[in-house]
Order: C-alpha cells, then sequence, then structure tokens
C-alpha cells in the first residue's frame, strides 16, 4: 500500500487517496566552525505543504546514527514553535515530531533543524574530523523526513532540485554531490569564509561533503581521471596502482548491477582528516566476514566517486573501501528501505563488496572468501532449530554466489540491475529480487529460493564444490553450469 501510494504521488494523482505531504523546497547548510574547538553546523528549512486527505498531527524523521555520528541534542521550530523529539512508538530508530495544532490540508509550514557535529572522543568510534579538514559521508548525516504513516500514505520525497550550501574557511578545498553553480566569498581572501550554493537533484543519491586544507594532484588511470587530495605532498606513482583497482572496482560495479547513475569519469582519492575516525564500516557484522582475520581497514568510500584513505603507511588498500562503495550501485538514498532489508537481501551489500575485491584481488578471492562462509555454517546442522544470526548472516552472503552458479553471471548482472532500475525510489524485496531473476532465466527461482532460504544449513552439492580439494584453483568461471 506505501508503494501504491508513492507511485501514484510520483504520477500526480489528482486526489489524495491517503495522509500525506510534499517538501516544497529544503535548504541543507553546512557550515564548518574551526575555533575554538572545530565542529560542523548543520541547518535544514523545509517548507512543507499537506497535500493528503486528511490533517497531519506529527512528522517522522530518522536522525543520523550515533554510533556512526557524535553531535549535540538537534532542535526543530514548526514556523516559530519550538518542537520537542520523542522516540516513535513504531521504530525506535525514528523520532517523532508532534504538531501544536494539526496541519490542516491544504495548508504550508517551514521545518527548521539544526544539529552540531563534534569530535569523537578517543574512546569512540563515531565519524572525527580536524581543525582543517572534514568530511560528511553519502551515509545519513542529514535528518531525513520519513513518509506518513498509513494506508497509501506519502511523504519525504525530496524536491526534483534543492540547494546544498557548504560554509568553510576560504582555503578549504571543496568536493560535494551536484554542481558547483555560485560561490561567494566574504572578507579578505587569506581570511574569508567561503560559501558555495551547489544544486542537488534526484540524479546526485544522497548528499556529500569533503572539504579541507589539501594538497590537489592528479592522474589518470584508464579512462578514469583521478583527484589526490592530500595533507603533505605524496609520492604520486605510489598512488598509481591503488587508483587503477579503484577503477577496476568501480566497473565491475558497472558490470554486475548496471551503470552509475551519474555520468562520471574522474574520481577522487582523499587523505582521511582523522584516521581513527574515518573508518567504521569494518566493524559490520557483514564486513566481518569478508574481511581476512587480521585484516585492517585503508579506505573507505565517502561517495560514489570519493575514497577516504589512510595514507600513514604508504599507498591504501583500495579493495577494503569496497563496502561503503557497493551501497551507492544498490540504492542509498534512493530506496527507502535499503538498511531495513531483511536476510538474504541484507547480505546484497557484502557481496557487492566482495565482487569488488574479487574485481581489485583476482577471481581466485570468491573461492576464498565462499570457504571462509561455510566454516561459519554446521554441515549437519540440526533440521527444526533456529540458526543463530551469524550463521544466516553467513548462509544469506553464500545465497548470492549460489545464484551465480545456478543462472551464470549474464543472467545474474541482468536480473539484478533490472530490479534496482525498476524499483529505484521504492525499495525492494525478496519477491522482487525473484521475479526479475525469472524474467531473465524464464525458470522457477522460486524453488530455488526455498531450498537455501527455508531448510537449516547450505545445499550439499553447493558445499561439495567449494569444499573439495580442487576447490583453491576454482575461480567463478569455472563454475559455470
Amino acid at each position: 500500500m506505501l508503494l501504491a501510494g508513492a507511485a501514484c504521488y510520483a504520477t500526480g494523482c489528482a486526489v489524495a487517496l491517503g495522509p500525506g505531504y510534499t517538501i516544497v523546497k529544503q535548504q541543507i547548510t553546512v557550515q564548518f566552525v574551526p575555533v575554538p574547538q572545530p565542529i560542523i553546523r548543520l541547518e535544514g528549512v523545509y517548507q512543507l505543504k499537506n497535500t493528503g486527505n486528511q490533517p497531519l498531527t506529527s512528522l517522522e524523521l530518522r536522525l543520523p546514527g550515533r554510533r556512526r555520528f557524535h553531535f549535540s541534542e538537534p532542535s526543530a521550530q514548526w514556523d516559530t514553535t519550538s518542537l520537542t523529539f520523542a522516540t516513535s512508538p513504531d521504530s525506535p530508530r525514528n523520532v517523532l515530531l508532534s504538531f501544536p495544532q494539526p496541519w490542516t490540508v491544504s495548508s504550508q509550514h517551514t521545518l527548521h533543524l539544526s544539529v552540531d557535529y563534534r569530535r569523537s572522543a578517543p574512546d569512540e568510534t563515531s565519524l572525527s574530523f580536524t581543525p582543517d579538514a572534514f568530511f560528511l559521508p553519502a551515509q545519513g548525516w542529514s535528518p531525513e523526513l520519513l513518509p506518513q504513516r498509513g494506508i497509501l500514505a506519502t511523504g519525504g520525497v525530496p524536491p526534483k532540485s534543492w540547494n546544498l550550501v557548504v560554509r568553510v574557511p576560504g582555503d578549504f578545498l571543496v568536493h560535494t554531490s551536484g554542481q558547483p553553480n555560485k560561490q561567494s566569498a566574504k572578507n579578505s581572501r587569506d581570511a574569508a569564509e567561503r560559501t558555495i550554493r551547489i544544486p542537488q537533484t534526484s540524479k546526485d543519491s544522497y548528499p556529500f561533503v569533503i572539504a579541507g586544507r589539501y594538497i590537489a594532484a592528479t592522474l589518470t588511470a584508464g579512462q578514469e581521471t583521478v583527484s589526490l587530495w592530500t595533507r603533505s605532498p605524496q609520492d604520486r606513482g605510489a598512488l598509481r596502482q591503488p587508483s587503477e583497482a579503484l577503477v577496476r572496482t568501480i566497473q565491475a560495479y558497472d558490470s554486475t548491477f548496471g551503470a552509475r547513475p551519474k555520468d562520471s569519469h574522474r574520481l577522487w582519492i582523499v587523505e582521511c582528516p582523522d584516521v581513527a575516525g574515518c573508518f567504521t564500516s569494518a566493524t559490520s557484522n557483514f564486513s566481518r566476514l569478508i574481511l581476512k582475520d587480521t585484516e585492517k581497514i585503508y579506505a573507505e568510500m565517502a561517495s560514489q566517486d570519493t575514497a577516504m584513505v589512510d595514507l600513514s603507511g604508504g599507498a591504501p588498500e583500495i579493495a577494503a573501501a569496497a563496502p561503503s562503495l557497493a551501497a551507492s550501485w544498490l540504492g542509498y538514498g534512493q530506496n527507502p528501505g535499503f538498511f531495513e532489508q531483511t536476510p538474504p537481501l541484507s547480505a546484497l551489500p557484502a557481496f557487492a563488496a566482495a565482487r569488488g575485491r574479487e574485481a581489485v584481488e583476482g577471481p581466485q578471492v570468491r573461492a576464498q572468501i565462499v570457504r571462509r562462509l561455510l566454516r561459519a555454517i554446521p554441515a549437519n546442522p540440526q533440521p527444526r532449530q533456529a540458526e543463530t544470526d551469524d550463521v544466516l548472516r553467513a548462509k544469506s552472503l553464500l545465497f548470492f554466489y549460489g545464484l551465480q552458479d545456478r543462472f551464470g553471471q549474464p543472467a545474474f548482472g541482468a536480473a539484478l540491475s533490472h530490479m534496482l532500475g525498476a524499483r529505484r525510489g521504492g525499495g525492494f524485496d525478496l519477491d522482487d529480487l525473484i521475479a526479475a531473476f525469472e524474467q531473465e532465466t524464464h525458470q522457477d527461482v522460486a524453488q530455488f529460493v526455498r531450498l537455501w532460504m527455508k531448510h537449516a544449513g547450505v545445499p550439499k552439492d553447493f558445499r561439495a564444490r567449494y569444499e573439495s580439494t580442487a576447490a583453491s584453483a576454482l575461480t567463478f568461471k569455472e563454475t559455470m553450469p
């Protein structure tokens, strides 16, 4: 019902069929304040119109995750009235803003949201920054307005075009989503606060900001131009190999999941402002399944075209950036339910990350990861015993390797690309995956899914294929039926 309501909204239904609202205009301002203690000040202004069929009493939104971002208590104003944040009864991850008076149909109001991001403490793993550089990755740093709840409800969709405003010291380099349109400087050149207004559209996915006192250099890798932003002079030759590895990863995602929404052939490799608060995805449960036992993270994607890297030990291992890079191909910021997927679809970003590692390190990585996952799943499980979360995660990730083996890479890539393209903006679930694969293969894919996900363990023929003596040399091409 929710998806039907969103579809009706997108196609311009003349009569509202349920509760909802429209974001008429919005502007998000990011200001970096370096002294006395550096903070990142975020202010969002949203002009909202009730376009549903009934008055509304509250608005639900999702705040940035506190494990990823260290921020002060946010504030909200409804026109000129201050609002309080209450935990949503439907989801503890979300907050509820209740209005002082019902929001009547067709009326407009202005919502102001503000929050200050602060540096993380030494014992925290949240994102951090320094007095001369910061970044906000394309991963949930801005509060997200959510649709109304109810049958055929709508809301939360940004306008087709809106402005991201960035205010930084005048000597900062700035890289953001969107296309810079207008810049203005205040005061003298050497002490100016620089203001940049960057229009954003639906093609830009989730916004990001990277800025700081960097030294810029440029090199080429294949058809891509790579911009190197470092805190101090670096050996460009030493960074050529990781740059080319990043290009191979992106090309692998293009071929497996469909080409990037943005027609871009420029990449950025940017040195982390604060290494201790730069890499956070390595602690995720799925990432642990992909990484080698003692592997350290040296790189993480801040956006589709930008890798944040640790240069303290020399050239970074770009393959480690694959998990965060994968999210851009799978609809982050475009599919509302991206982070609420259930198994096995919750493992799709991890599978994409593993695909990126294979592109960088070679086809032997595939068999290595599969065998590592198989060790986490009992070979002779009890039929009626519930599988643990760790087992279910490993099994869900192996499910996509099973799909590849069963139907072949051409059909696998075409089905995923079709599903992601068709469901962009509306979310996707297991039924969408089955439908896409059945359309491409003309086979009973639902039966294959039941074999994997409705029975304990993994199919015996799959386990035997990878645990055999010859599996140490197995590549994906050799597993094709």
